[in-house]
Parts: structure tokens; sequence; C-alpha cells
């Protein structure tokens, strides 16, 4: 078989040029677009690595937003806790102090009723002893209550304490005015004499006296110098009553304001019998 060298050579010409021609026009445009590809696929993968970490940045603060708000959140509802226990207990405290105040005014108005009704009896007690010691003096002794009580007043005078004496004399022997001598009626003349007497020897001197009549001595006499007082009235022997009724009342209104849904828990002391004594 005889080979054709002409042909071989233009055979392998044309696979030269096939060879150029593909590589030319086919593999390098397909291997350009495989590095397209690549280029566009890397890149994409490098866009989503960093949209990936800014999402994992974002997550963190978040969370870190989250945690913060969670710390401030329980902060405030603390604080919030704190200022309303506070202001609970200065409401609680504002309301004791009312009650506290309301509950003095009621002991005050109270007190004020009990003085107005001590005074009351007291005054109704010292007419009621007035007309009755009137009447019994004069349906008994044939006596004016007036005359007695003069008489009473000038034995006071004669029996005076030392002590008393002294300070009534120097009050006396000081003063530049005349002694005053105060009665709720009219002092008979020998009345009047038996008081100007009665101090004429006490103090061994003739002591100047000025009688007046005054309705603030209730069946009684009184005798006023220099800050000195001698004085004899049935007032004397009513004040240990009217101290007696005061101080039963104020058993019976602090029993009432301790205890004013129960008022009978509290039972006052039954009051002793006022001693008939003088005052001076």
């Amino acid at each position: 078989m005889l080979i054709d060298w002409f042909t071989v050579g233009a055979q392998t010409f044309n696979f030269l040029i096939l060879v150029w021609l593909l590589k030319r026009f086919l593999y390098k445009p397909i291997l350009d677009a495989i590095d397209a590809r690549e280029k566009r696929i890397a890149a994409e993968l490098a866009d989503a690595d960093t949209k990936k970490a800014e999402a994992e940045k974002e997550r963190t603060n978040f969370e870190d937003k989250n945690k913060v708000f969670d710390e401030q959140r329980s902060a405030l509802l603390g604080k919030a806790a704190d200022e309303a226990k506070a202001e609970r207990q200065l409401l609680i405290d504002q309301a004791k102090k009312d009650a506290e105040g309301l509950r003095a005014s009621q002991a005050d108005a109270l007190r004020g009723d009990q003085i107005r009704m001590a005074s009351e009896i007291s005054l109704l007690a010292e007419k009621e002893v007035f007309a009755i010691a009137r009447k019994a003096l004069t349906d008994l002794a044939t006596v004016s209550l007036e005359e007695r009580v003069g008489e009473v007043f000038t034995r006071r005078l004669r029996d005076l304490d030392p002590k008393d004496k002294a300070l009534l004399g120097d009050a006396l022997k000081n003063s530049l005015q005349p002694a005053l001598v105060r009665s709720a009626f009219d002092l008979p003349p020998d009345q009047k004499a038996a008081i100007q007497n009665a101090l004429n020897e006490s103090f061994s001197a003739v002591v100047r006296i000025k009688f007046e009549d005054s309705q603030e001595v209730i069946c009684g006499i009184e005798l006023t110098v220099n800050g000195q007082k001698v004085t004899w009235s049935i007032s004397s022997y009513l004040a240990e009553l009217s101290k007696t009724v005061s101080n039963l009342v104020d058993v019976q209104s602090s029993a009432t304001i301790e205890s004013p849904s129960n008022p009978d828990t509290a039972k006052a002391p039954e009051p002793e019998p006022a001693a008939l004594v003088g005052t001076k």
C-alpha cells in the first residue's frame, strides 16, 4: 500500500488549523466564561460572607441592646417599686398624722366642754350652797348668813399662823394704799368694826381699811394688801368639789378618747368627799 504524503501533510495541516480555530473561537470563550462565572461566584460568596458577618454583628448588637434594655427595665421597675413603697409609707404617715391631729382636736374640744361643764357645775353648786347655807343659818341659828361669814372671817384674822401673820404685817406696813376688804354683800357697821378691831389687835396698830362690795367674792370676805390675801368664802369649800368633778370628767374623757367604741371599758373612780377647808 502506497502512502500519499501530500494527503497526509494536508490532513495534518487541516487538523492543526482546526485545533487553532477551536482554541481561538471555542475553548477560550468557554474558559473566559468559566473564569467570569468563578469570579462572580467568588464575589457572591464574599458578599454573602460580608452580609453574614454584618448580620452576626447586628445580631450581637441587638442582643447587647436587649441586655441593656432588660437591665434598664429592671432598674426602672426597682426604682418605681421603691418610689411606690416610699409614697405608700408617706401616705400612711400622713394618714396617721391627720388621725392624731383629729384626735387631738377632738380631745381639745372635749376638754373645752369639760371645762365649761365643770365651771357650770361649780357655779350652780356655789349658788345652791349659798342659798341652802343662808336658809339653814337663818332658820336654825336666827343669824343672817352675812353675819356668820363676818364672824368666821374675823376669827380667821385673829388665828393666823405666825408665818402668814408676819407676811401680812409686812404687806400692811409697806403698802401706801389702805387694805381692801371685799365682800359679796354690804357689811353692817358692827362687822366692819369687828374686822377693824381684829386687825388693830393682831398687828398692834391702826390699820387703814377700805370696804368694797364685789360679786366676784361668792358668799365670803376677802382682804388684800400689797400682794397678800386673806379670804374666806364658800368658794373655798367648793374648790375640792370642783377638783373632784374635774378629775371625774378627765377620767371619763380619757376613756372616751381611748375606747370610743366601748365607753364602758374604763370606769372612773368614785370621787372622794371634798374637804371643807378655807383658802388663803
